[in-house]
């Protein structure tokens, strides 16, 4: 079972209720036990779904309700009623479906798929947003048996002033069932306690991302607060970002 296949799975669990007994379900959970990414995915999906409980629980039916369905569910047998009945329970339906739109949360409702830019945004959240490495280590060759293990992009090319910056490890990230492999380097400035790098390199292969684009010149954009550049080889799209203005970038490229 793989992380969107978890997601799936979990997007109908509800904590403290039986369905932890479902063997799915269960294999699920215990997949958040060795994924911190998923981990914190099913701690969000848990909280909303708590916000929306607790907002329904505090709409109370109209007075009366009860004894209007009674009433019109007994003059359903003429025509009459039945229309009625139906324009009720069509308000009632849009009552809801209002309720869901006004408290879900807009990234479960706004999606527009995989393009570059919905990508690009997603590493840089991933890089900006705190992240755990899966693996520590300075060494290339180290970092590329790991993610082969992990059937992530192995099969890189790093420009040369890339291969000569300092490397502190590398994590696996998940892009629409796709696997990306995040290189972390560091680029020699001081950094706060806790932080190990400062400029992210993500590899996905190329046909995961629709709008990737196909040449091997670097394409310099700004996202939230790195100076990105992305550019392809036949198999991989590669995306480096760091913090600062372009040229802060193009001296790794």
């Amino acid at each position: 079972m793989n992380l969107a296949e978890a997601k799936t799975i979990l997007l109908l669990y509800r904590a403290g209720t039986a369905d932890a007994d479902d063997p799915q379900v269960a294999a699920a959970l215990a997949l958040t036990k060795q994924s911190p990414e998923l981990a914190r995915w099913l701690e969000e999906q848990s909280a909303v779904q708590l916000r929306l409980r607790a907002r329904f629980k505090q709409i109370s039916p109209p007075a009366g309700l009860k004894e209007q369905i009674v009433s019109e569910f007994t003059a359903s047998r003429r025509a009459r009623d039945r229309r009625r009945t139906l324009g009720f329970a069509l308000a009632v339906l849009l009552l809801w479906l209002g309720l869901l739109a006004a408290f879900w949360p807009p990234h479960r409702v706004t999606t527009s798929g995989d393009t570059l830019a919905n990508y690009q945004n997603r590493m840089v959240r991933a890089a900006l947003g705190g992240y755990d490495m899966d693996l520590m280590t300075n060494d290339l060759a180290t970092i590329r048996a790991f993610l082969a293990r992990q059937s992530a992009p192995a099969d890189f090319n790093l420009p040369t002033p890339l291969e000569h910056t300092a490397l502190t490890g590398c994590a696996v990230r998940d892009w629409r069932g796709a696997r990306v492999s995040l290189l972390c380097f560091r680029t020699g400035k001081p950094l706060p306690p806790g932080i190990a790098s400062d400029l992210w390199l993500f590899v996905v292969d190329r046909a995961a991302v629709k709008d990737a684009p196909s040449k091997a010149d670097p394409q310099f954009s700004k996202v939230s607060r790195l100076i990105t550049a992305t550019w392809a080889n036949q198999q991989n799209l590669y995306f480096l970002g760091v913090e600062g203005q372009e040229p802060n970038l193009k001296r790794y490229l």
